[in-house]
């Protein structure tokens, strides 16, 4: 709660924020991220970026700096990837907490000066103490949907997904190769083979996928259909690899930028 009550509220993040630009670009750590990341360097400048927890450190390897990095995770493992000191790399990007990470992640983020602020889903503790400006953000599954809700919120026009896989590669790679946690998955391939099958980005044939991610792209599909009835929102899916998403219109990355 002190960390929440002596940093930015999520109510003046909206109301300095809102509506100063129009593409947000949402990076995943899926296989395909590796491909995508020349480009996202070259044409960074030309839209904001989201990036989840897990991508920060690749972003930050590859030189391509975000405007905003999410974090919802409540596990020490999860807290690592802020484990390390970019100096002059972090200067002007905004760590937006789910208010019940992991203690480690606030340490890690204060041990080297990083602006963060912490955010709130409905509470009644919350609303108890008249803290509504610290919420309420509805955050989803995954930190994607999270990163995917706050673009909403945030009034961008136009949503452009990358990395965002929800599959394995046919070699049952999980994510992409520069993800610190790979070995963590190591099996999960076989064990989710045959089991939760689904369409093919481009509509090419059937991907492996597993029972979370299924979950985590049943929650976008249900955001993109109402970012695009209630928002007016187009979502573009520029993974080029792993699952379709229904609802977003599947463009090369090439062609978003």
């Amino acid at each position: 709660l002190p960390q929440m009550i002596t940093h930015p509220s999520y109510k003046e993040l909206l109301s300095k924020r809102k509506g100063i630009s129009d593409t947000a670009i949402i990076v995943s750590t899926g296989p395909s991220l590796t491909k995508q990341l020349p480009l996202l360097k070259k044409y960074a400048s030309k839209a904001t970026i989201f990036c989840a927890d897990s991508s920060y450190p690749i972003l930050a390897k590859h030189g391509i700096k975000p405007d905003y990095v999410l974090s919802l995770e409540r596990i020490p493992l999860t807290s690592e990837f802020f484990n390390n000191d970019f100096g002059e790399f972090d200067k002007d990007i905004l760590f937006v907490l789910k208010s019940y990470v992991h203690p480690h992640t606030t340490k890690y983020l204060q041990k080297n000066n990083r602006n963060f602020m912490l955010v709130s889903t409905y509470a009644s503790f919350i609303n108890y103490l008249k803290l509504d400006d610290f919420g309420y953000f509805n955050m989803g599954f995954s930190v994607a949907n999270m990163n995917f809700l706050l673009a909403i919120h945030l009034k961008h026009k136009n949503i452009v997904l990358i990395g965002q896989d929800l599959a394995y590669t046919k070699d049952g790679l999980s994510h992409t190769k520069d993800y610190s946690n790979l070995d963590k998955h190591e099996g999960h391939f076989q064990r989710d083979k045959n089991k939760y099958t689904t369409q093919a980005y481009g509509g090419n044939g059937k991907v492996e996928s597993s029972f979370v991610w299924t979950l985590f792209r049943h929650n976008f599909e249900q955001d993109v259909a109402n970012a695009k009835k209630n928002y007016y929102i187009t979502t573009y899916n520029c993974t080029e690899g792993g699952a379709r998403i229904e609802g977003t219109i599947e463009k090369p990355f090439l062609w978003a930028c």
